[in-house]
């Protein structure tokens, strides 16, 4: 469990309202703990087992597994393990972090993560071999979350892992959103796609699915291992085209990417085995802050969950928008929480330290510049922004005066992509930890 003084900053510390805020954060989190979301979907009486409102008699299988891959694998996996109890038969945790290599006699590897890694590949390859004996009457269950796509890979046979590590390099330092990453992943794995659930086939597969995209895309969490892939070669060569790929890619890797089998699609036949449940969402973790926060005394206010494109910009937009309401009293009056969820992205220009919601706080900083009731905060919801240990950043009114004073130039940071190093400088850094979910981004706007 993250605590509210987890969140705790220089600005935040000296805010009459700033252990509120730390609240409303730990609030969001703590809606989508990865056990308690499984818990509200999945349950069992006696030989019945209930996935959502679907039930399943477990007399009719001979054996039952469990798979979890992601982030929060291990919180979802113990819950997913307890409701199945006895009648568990055996399976694999794929994770990021984990304190031992076995648990709950399950084997747990620890794959790489943004990028796939050697320890990825070893893990989707013990997982293939799992689902490869599976009949009629067996039943599997996998927990999915993010981070999915890098920790557990099976390369096509013609891709190298190095192949594969570089394609993940170009599309996140080009600018590319997750679903446009997701759609050239699916084609380069066995196990992504529907790859999971085909591998598994003829068996009953229950996904439990937390959610870490716009929209929850069944297809992009985690590259939609247990679910039908709606792109084609088409949708991959407008993505190569977009961000000029197809000339820095390998030509095999070029042509799996282009002529390659298709996914298996909506309507096939394979899925009817399969179940997909979302069990938290970026939207469950706004309401749960917005819930926090009129408890707190602040009038809340959903912008909506689908905010996407370059953190700087929108940054600047949000900032604006912040400005706007203080200025204005629309949409909503002060005191006020206003919370935007989504998940931008970060186009690199220069070498520093960073991540998307740390650089989107930096961009705002001018805009709310000398606007004390002014606070924005932004929060990537598993703890990690980018390759650092920040969460994101907290901005005041105050923060653009201080920066003067210490003699930060805010263009400069951004040109070099050095948001850490500046929020750093000014002990603004959210830094939490690692929470053991993930369900994208939120933004917090407050008017104190």
């Amino acid at each position: 469990m993250i605590t509210p003084q987890a969140f705790s900053t220089y600005t935040l510390k000296s805010l009459p309202q700033g252990e509120a805020v730390q609240r409303i954060l730990s609030a969001a989190i703590a809606a989508v703990e990865p056990g308690a979301a499984v818990c509200r979907y999945f349950r069992r009486s006696g030989e019945t087992l209930w996935a959502d409102q679907t039930a399943y008699d477990l007399r009719n299988f001979d054996r039952v597994w469990l798979v979890a891959v992601g982030k929060a694998a291990l919180a979802m996996a113990s819950m997913a393990a307890q409701v199945l109890g006895e009648r568990l038969s055996g399976g694999l945790i794929v994770t990021k972090y984990a304190q031992t290599s076995e648990w709950v006699g399950l084997p747990v590897i620890c794959g790489g993560h943004p990028f796939p890694d050697a320890s990825s590949v070893a893990a989707g390859q013990k997982l293939a071999a799992l689902l490869q004996p599976l009949g009629g009457r067996d039943l599997l269950v996998c927990c999915l979350s993010g981070g999915g796509s890098a920790l557990m890979t099976l390369p096509k046979v013609e891709v190298s892992l190095i192949g594969l590590q570089t394609v993940t390099m170009d599309l996140l330092t080009c600018g590319a959103s997750i679903s446009e990453i997701n759609t050239l992943r699916r084609r380069l794995d066995r196990l992504k796609g529907g790859g999971l659930a085909r591998l598994a086939a003829p068996a009953t597969v229950i996904s439990l699915i937390l959610s870490d995209v716009v929209g929850d895309e069944l297809h992009s969490i985690a590259s939609g291992p247990t679910a039908p892939d709606p792109t084609t070669a088409e949708d991959v060569r407008r993505v190569l085209d977009r961000y000029g790929l197809a000339e820095r890619l390998s030509p095999t890797v070029l042509r799996t990417l282009l002529e390659s089998p298709e996914t298996p699609k909506p309507g096939d036949a394979l899925f009817d085995r399969v179940q997909n449940v979302i069990v938290g969402s970026n939207l469950l973790a706004a309401q749960a802050a917005l819930q926090q926060a009129a408890e707190e005394g602040f009038q809340p206010y959903l912008l909506g969950t689908e905010v996407q494109g370059e953190a700087r910009q929108v940054g600047v937009e949000l900032g604006q928008t912040l400005r706007h309401a203080l200025m204005h009293g629309e949409p909503v009056q002060r005191p006020a929480c206003m919370v935007a969820g989504g998940e931008t992205t970060v186009k690199l220009r220069g070498g520093g330290r960073g991540g998307r919601n740390q650089e989107l706080a930096l961009a705002a900083v001018t805009e709310i510049a000398n606007f004390p009731e002014a606070l924005l905060v932004t929060l990537a919801t598993d703890g990690e922004d980018g390759p650092t240990d920040a969460a994101g950043a907290v901005v005041s009114g105050q923060t653009w005066l201080r920066s003067l004073n210490a003699g930060l130039y805010i263009p400069d940071f951004l040109m070099q992509n050095d948001s850490y190093s500046f929020f750093e400088r000014l002990g603004d850094l959210l830094r939490p930890g690692p929470t053991g979910t993930n369900v994208n981004d939120l933004t917090f706007l407050l008017m104190l």
